[in-house]
């Protein structure tokens, strides 16, 4: 007996999006090596082979039987996650739809020399190499915007990739309150008299020794190894190629003995996310962040509300001390805790405290909506990045690589993403509000290096989700409330407060 027309649509849909899946993850693995592995020369062929896959890529994702299918299955009637797989892949079918296959082709292969362009220009501190490519990258992004469609400002259409339905109108009020709130957290603390003694800090380590703990740490996350590995690479990323292959990377300095970890947590907590879907959603739309703020979010969680916390560092300060038992010799995990969460303005924003990140992440949309909307020349980029950088955290920049070339993003074109690290602090804290409520016991379960209880409550209550709720639902279901900064907040003052013993109203 054969199969029920409709099923054997589904049938269809499935092989069609796990087909589409599947050359995308060639395409990571490709991006993959050209960032950690990849020699040098082979930067100019890298480049047409990602722009070869990305137009094979794109012409089946916008393959006008799949369009067929996706609208027939859309009037079926179906209910439960055949419609929600039905739903939210004809949206991303609508909007692929909307780019030719000459501009996909042409902004992967100029991703790729801005990519190349951009490592040199950061190793040389020289931004008019980069330049002209980001130029480029600009002009690209202004046509993708027209041609994705937008109200408002065009900044919309690429912040729409990234975080689905929010608006450059709508964070601009978030961004400005949380800027003076935090702006006048961040001045309470520089001005507060029990500043921590991080002179220690001042010494070598050995970088062999700061990978092998931060192994060991992601292993205790639950970070699956068998599934996934983690290297170097001059930007610390996450990338996926299936439920059951997901990497990560993190950078190390011998100047620095928290960064290599930091990283590696904050990268684990994605990683963590990618290999959570569930088993049946694999190689299907299901199977995919709601939003990268979302996403953020649980990056933000392990890096900042568990690893920075005294609970983490009662546990992993004997691994450190072991590890470099003359460098540590007679300090505290209290001392340990209270220079890693150290409040001090710094050039850097993969290395900025929890009080001044989102000061880094509020010049950076500052300025993309000022280039987006023509109102600031690539060319003047390094003036207006000093400027802000001035404005928020009170330094002076030295040179472009502690500066406008610090970040990765825009060689890849990646405008309107900066937004969603700050939307994932908020995320964050108020999820934690709920998580704290749900587990009272977890700061116990954190001392004692026992994180199942975390990763399964966030297991079933976010990452099996997959992409079955939006960003604002989600947070509603978890919270029964709308996004909000006031857990964030609540989060600074109280953990801050605490640190530098300062009564904040």
């Amino acid at each position: 007996m054969n199969a029920h027309p409709l099923q054997e649509q589904l049938t269809d849909l499935r092989r069609r999006i796990g087909e589409i899946k599947d050359v995308n993850a060639s395409l990571a693995v490709l991006h993959w090596d050209q960032e950690v592995f990849m020699p040098p020369k082979a930067a100019a062929g890298r480049g047409q082979q990602l722009s070869t896959l990305s137009s094979i890529a794109h012409r089946m994702a916008t393959n006008d039987g799949l369009g067929a299918l996706l609208e027939d299955l859309d009037q079926a009637g179906l209910d439960g996650d055949d419609a929600t797989l039905v739903s939210e892949t004809l949206h991303d079918y609508k909007r692929e739809k909307k780019l030719p296959e000459k501009f996909v082709r042409e902004f992967s292969l100029l991703q790729s020399q801005a990519y190349e362009t951009w490592v040199k220009a950061r190793k040389d501190s020289n931004f008019p190499t980069f330049q002209p490519l980001l130029e480029k990258v600009v002009d690209k992004l202004k046509q993708r915007a027209d041609l994705m469609g937008y109200e408002g400002s065009p900044y919309n259409a690429l912040l729409e990739d990234y975080e689905r339905g929010m608006t450059a109108e709508a964070l601009k009020p978030i961004f400005a309150d949380l800027a003076e709130r935090q702006s006048a957290i961040v001045e309470r603390i520089a001005n507060a008299p029990n500043q921590p003694d991080v002179s220690w800090l001042n010494q070598k380590w050995d970088t062999n020794k700061q990978w092998d703990v931060s192994m060991q740490v992601i292993r205790d996350l639950g970070y699956d190894l068998d599934a996934g590995r983690m290297d170097k690479s001059v930007h610390p990323f996450t990338t996926d190629f299936g439920q059951r292959d997901v990497r990560i990377t993190t950078r190390v300095s011998d100047d620095e003995p928290f960064s290599c970890l930091t990283g590696a947590i904050h990268e684990t907590g994605h990683a963590l996310y990618e290999q959570g879907f569930r088993d049946e959603d694999e190689r299907t739309t299901l199977a995919e962040a709601i939003s990268l703020g979302i996403h953020e979010s649980q990056s933000r969680m392990w890096e900042n509300l568990i690893g920075r916390s005294l609970p983490f560092w009662r546990r992993y300060a004997p691994l450190m001390q072991k590890a470099f038992p003359s460098e540590l010799k007679g300090i505290s995990a209290e001392q340990m805790c209270a220079a890693i969460n150290q409040v001090q303005p710094t050039f850097i924003r993969v290395e900025a405290d929890e009080c001044t990140y989102n000061l880094h992440v509020v010049l950076r949309f500052e300025l993309e909506l000022d280039l987006i909307e023509g109102r600031l020349s690539v060319k003047d980029i390094p003036d207006a990045w000093n400027a802000k950088i001035k404005q928020y955290l009170g330094l002076d920049v030295t040179d472009d690589a502690m500066g406008c070339l610090q970040d990765i993003h825009w060689s890849h074109g990646s405008m309107g993403y900066f937004p969603t690290y700050a939307l994932g602090n908020l995320y964050a804290s108020q999820m934690f509000e709920t998580i704290e409520q749900d587990i009272p016991d977890l700061w116990n379960h954190v001392e004692q290096g026992e994180f199942a209880p975390l990763l399964t409550w966030l297991r079933e209550n976010v990452h099996r989700v997959g992409r079955r709720r939006t960003a604002p639902q989600l947070i509603k279901q978890i919270t029964g409330d709308d996004l909000s900064s006031e857990p964030f907040i609540r989060y600074l003052k109280k953990k801050f407060g605490g640190l530098y013993e300062i009564e904040f109203e």
